[in-house]
């Protein structure tokens, strides 16, 4: 049986290689050992066919299964080019609603006591989205909303430049300004992102396998 393996961020960096098909794994937790990259990091996580997967999980021929590390996210998106506060807000807007939270992150000059040059994202495409939306999905069951936007650089961004927006909307204030903390707090933990700081003087994966 052949399946194909992904690494990213950190990872891909310290393996020299982003992708690659092995044989002889049958299950989720046998993939590791087979890579030759030495003793398995805490906090892995894996994901079969863009979907998070137990180590017990049975794997089928063809299956594509991606290592992911610890992360540092329609109107779930990733985009190359400079994003739109207000294309996020015009997404969530509805009759019902009587406030739109947003929250915008953007790079800072300084890090840890570092000049920071620019930031690098790399995503994993396709299931970023879907974990976006599940997100999103969440927060509707916790609290009143009408709808929610999540929208991620992906690539270069400069100093001063959003990397991530959110705009969510429901009736009242109190709904949609704890969803959209909620929102940014949970993407940083599960969406399969992640962040390089590029600095003066060198570079750094933020977060494990740098």
């Amino acid at each position: 049986m052949r399946v194909t393996v992904r690494l990213f961020a950190g990872l891909r960096e310290r393996a020299g290689w982003s992708e690659r098909e092995v044989e002889g794994v049958s299950r989720v937790e046998e993939v590791w050992p087979v890579l030759g990259l030495g003793p398995e990091p805490d906090g892995l996580l894996y994901a079969v066919n863009k979907q998070y997967a137990p180590g017990e999980q049975t794997l089928a021929d063809g299956d594509e299964v991606a290592v992911i590390p610890p992360v540092s996210g329609g109107s779930f998106r990733l985009s190359g080019e400079q994003l739109s506060l207000d294309a996020a807000v015009d997404e969530v807007r509805s009759e019902r609603a009587g406030a739109i939270a947003t929250f915008v992150g953007t790079t800072r000059v300084e890090s840890r006591s570092r000049t920071v040059q620019y930031l690098d994202y790399e995503a994993y495409a396709g299931m970023a989205e879907r974990v976006m939306e599940d997100i999103a999905t969440a927060l509707k069951q916790r609290y009143d909303l009408c709808e929610i936007a999540i929208h991620h650089r992906t690539g270069r961004v400069d100093i001063g430049d959003a990397s991530v927006v959110i705009a969510v909307s429901a009736p009242h204030r109190q709904d949609a300004l704890a969803a959209c903390k909620d929102a940014i707090d949970t993407l940083k933990e599960q969406v399969p992102l992640w962040k390089k700081e590029v600095y003066e003087g060198g570079e750094e994966w933020i977060g494990w396998g740098s």
